[in-house]
């Protein structure tokens, strides 16, 4: 968005109407103790010559993907964005546009959101997809929240806890103000959820898992689906790596009543984290408790094709506090990028992308092993693993680290009852040299 200066005039003016003497009286509300009482020290005002010099000079100091062969996922993962989707995603008829809220007349934004939602059921397998939300933590909280407005006066929730750290921090966080007890589902060996504290367990509202869970590991999904239904509570089925579905069976093929997640695999660069892509699906049954928009499509009075939003009295610009979602979407634009990406790729190339996610995978571990590593968990995994490198870790982590190698990810900290854990992750941007010299880098230490 370009800056735009506003003059003198112009501010007076603003001021007036805001019965406001100046700018500082707008801030009035704020305690003089969380204020700045000095001016901040910028350097001065550079010309545009001077200003792409200094860049340039600050881009030595980084390093991206290009120039390090990074091994971390955990959540953020690299993948090959064909050309064509930054291009069209420039496009000002795309790179502009928001959802408006007299949207019939963008129809050409509706079509978009509508196709996005398509192929993602399609990926999932499952029958309605909202227009997306603000990522795949917030869009589990959501699906708790769904749950609970389904069941009504259930309030027990299972969480596992090979679902991402990170993602169960956010649910800690919005059930703060909620009166629900939470399960925590721990692991078995295999690395995979141990039901066993299900077991005459009352008042069971949904259980929530993650496949490929945090450690890489496919769930059984159709035990866990058994399971819920003989508790009469909902299964919600997360992920952070949608891309493993072009290879293994969907959640819905397993009867998840609410699957969601990260969908950043799909399009979105890495870009330091963000902005990113929540994706949420749901059974049709289900679909006056699905939070954020939908699109639907329609006809209209001349019995032409057109696209509307759809249920849109559960939005808080409607229903405010009673609305059944704080987060209605987020940006449009991460997920027409999805929409362009499985478009682009079609049915075959994401079978392909995730073949080849696998396969690599399958390659390092077996190399790893060699070495003296094996992984932690003797289970299917996909595009991550984890790795118990017996208290050398650190050492190999920053020897590699010299050579512009990242290891992976040590999530110690999230689980302290296993060893010396690295969640290692391989995507197929990753050739078979880069394999290869890992292997024999770790094997030297």
């Amino acid at each position: 968005m370009r800056y735009l200066p506003h003059t003198q005039e112009e501010i007076k003016e603003m001021l007036s109407l805001c019965s406001a003497k100046d700018i500082k009286d707008l801030f009035a509300t704020i305690p003089e103790n969380c204020k700045r009482d000095k001016e901040l020290s910028l350097p001065g005002p550079l010309s545009e010559l001077e200003l792409f010099s200094h860049i340039e000079e600050l881009v030595k100091d980084t390093k991206t993907t290009k120039q390090v062969k990074s091994f971390i996922g955990a959540g953020n993962y690299e993948h090959y964005i064909p050309s064509i989707i930054p291009f069209l995603l420039q496009r000002s008829e795309f790179f502009t546009a928001y959802t408006p809220y007299q949207p019939e007349i963008s129809q050409g934004t509706l079509q978009a959101i509508f196709e996005y939602q398509t192929l993602i059921c399609n990926l999932l397998s499952m029958e309605v997809s909202n227009a997306s939300m603000y990522d795949g933590a917030t869009a589990l909280a959501e699906a708790i929240f769904m749950a609970i407005r389904i069941k009504r006066n259930k309030n027990v929730v299972a969480i596992s806890k090979t679902i991402h750290p990170n993602y169960r921090d956010v649910l800690k966080t919005y059930f703060e103000t909620r009166d629900l007890e939470v399960i925590e589902l721990g692991f078995n060996k295999d690395g995979k959820t141990d039901l066993s504290k299900l077991d005459n367990v009352e008042n069971l509202c949904a259980i929530a898992v993650q496949s490929p869970n945090f450690f890489g590991c496919i769930e059984d999904l159709k035990l866990i689906s058994k399971r819920a239904k003989e508790l009469d509570a909902l299964f919600i089925c997360s992920f952070t790596e949608p891309l493993c579905y072009g290879l293994f069976r969907p959640p819905g093929e397993f009867g998840a009543d609410i699957c969601c997640g990260e969908g950043q695999s799909l399009g979105l660069s890495q870009a330091f984290g963000g902005p990113s892509l929540g994706i949420f699906t749901s059974k049709m049954k289900y679909v006056r408790n699905l939070p954020g928009r939908l699109v639907g499509m329609t006809k209209d009075r001349d019995g032409k094709r057109g696209f509307v939003l759809t249920l849109s009295t559960r939005e808080q610009h409607i229903r405010r506090e009673k609305a059944t979602s704080n987060i209605c979407s987020n940006q449009g634009l991460c997920a027409l990028a999805a929409a362009m990406y499985l478009a682009v790729m079609g049915e075959a190339g994401i079978k392909e992308v995730a073949s080849q996610c696998y396969h690599k995978t399958e390659y390092l571990k077996k190399g790893l092993s060699g070495a003296g590593f094996s992984p932690v968990f003797n289970s299917t995994t996909f595009n991550e693993f984890v790795v118990d490198f017996k208290g050398k870790g650190d050492e190999i982590f920053n020897k590699l680290k010299q050579k512009d190698i990242i290891l992976g990810l040590s999530i110690k900290k999230f689980y302290p009852e296993l060893n010396d854990p690295y969640l290692i992750t391989v995507t197929e941007t990753k050739k078979k040299q880069d394999l290869d010299t890992l292997i024999r880098e770790v094997s030297s230490c």
